[in-house]
């Protein structure tokens, strides 16, 4: 479970990082008067985005399924990489939520 985590983790930072990149960065030089609109960027990041983004969801799935969420769950949770910044909020939410139902393990004596 500890190893699903980490890799849900890594890859929510890595999607809401770009989506931030593609949202506050490349939509507003596509669609407003910022260097000429260029499209450079969108027409990077986007596909990027999209690979990461079902990378996200394959993460999400594999914890929901490992820590036997419920659809629902794990609709909130796969959703919360489409927002900008609230990805990060989502994976903080989602740390408690596994971290609250793994028991904690016994040292040994």
């Amino acid at each position: 479970m500890a190893a699903a985590l980490t890799r849900y983790r890594a890859i929510a930072y890595v999607v809401g990082v770009v989506l931030i990149v593609l949202m506050v960065v490349g939509m507003p030089m596509k669609y407003l008067d910022v260097l000429g609109r260029d499209e450079t960027v969108v027409t990077i990041v986007s596909p990027v985005h999209g690979f990461l983004y079902m990378a996200y969801l394959v993460a999400t799935f594999d914890l929901a399924r490992r820590g036997g969420w419920g659809l629902r769950r794990m609709a909130l949770a796969m959703l919360a990489g489409t927002v900008p910044f609230f990805s990060f909020y989502g994976e903080r939410v989602v740390t408690g939520w596994v971290r609250e139902s793994t028991p904690e393990p016994v040292p040994a004596a």
